[in-house]
């Protein structure tokens, strides 16, 4: 068993929670997220060019590298809430360039040391797995894959061949924080990828409210929230481990309580 799976087989759905590195004191952030019940926690790996974010993150991405985080930084942050947290599953979240420039052994293998329990890269489609997956399932790191309200029953099986620790659904073909698709759709859709695999889904995109948090959860394994926490750090900077571990127990007492 590992991090994920363990945390995934619990009674209830699972409250993911992002935070950017870097933006802001992390550690205390990211220490604010696990007191308020998050499940699993996501960092998000700064980057020029988010292409799949919304403004909030976007702008997070803009204040972490203008503080000067690298991917050193990164790996000191979750190297750092390992060390706190030994039990809470970690999982990277950004884009390919900074995770296969210096070549996709070493990114696993720092990964590895780090302690981080799985990847989602949004850049590198399930066609081109060879670019990182291989060298992060051989340093048993889960390769997590993307699916979308467009991933159609053709290219479903190749999304999930190859993808580890829980599959994450993004609710919207759009941008994060942006909009929140219709229940129905999202009820819908994860019952189809559900019928081609056992791997967990969890819900992003749009997901700001313990409302909704507790409507998808209802019919998900977990729910992920990102650009709300987000909103949070840029509003309140140093003070934002109070606001953050507050919005984090309310969703997480409802996606815990959903069903």
């Amino acid at each position: 068993m590992t991090r994920l799976s363990t945390t995934f087989a619990k009674s209830h759905p699972a409250l993911v929670c992002f935070v950017t590195a870097g933006d802001g004191d992390t550690a205390a952030n990211l220490d604010a997220l696990v007191a308020g019940g998050a499940d699993v926690i996501e960092l998000g790996m700064p980057f020029t060019d988010p292409m799949a974010d919304g403004p909030a993150i976007q702008n997070a991405n803009i204040r972490s590298l203008k503080a000067g985080t690298t991917t050193a930084d990164v790996f000191a942050i979750a190297t750092g809430f390992r060390q706190r947290h030994p039990e809470v599953p970690l999982v990277l979240m950004g884009y390919a360039n900074p995770m296969i420039r210096r070549g996709p052994e070493w990114f696993a293998d720092a990964a590895k040391k780090a302690g981080v329990d799985g990847v989602i890269c949004v850049d590198i489609p399930p066609e081109e797995d060879d670019a990182l997956g291989p060298q992060l399932r051989a340093a048993g790191i889960a390769p997590i894959r993307l699916a979308t309200p467009t991933t159609d029953a053709a290219r479903l099986p190749a999304v999930i061949e190859g993808g580890e620790g829980f599959l994450y659904y993004v609710a919207v073909a759009g941008i994060t924080g942006m909009q929140q698709a219709a229940i129905g759709s999202i009820e819908d859709n994860v019952a189809r990828i559900k019928r081609s695999t056992d791997i967990p889904v969890a819900v992003g995109f749009g997901v700001r409210t313990p409302e909704q948090a507790a409507e998808i959860a209802r019919v998900a394994d977990g729910v992920v929230v990102g650009s709300a926490l987000v909103e949070l750090v840029a509003e309140h900077g140093p003070e934002a481990p109070e606001h953050l571990q507050a919005l984090t127990r309310s969703l997480a007492d409802a996606v815990h309580s959903a069903r």
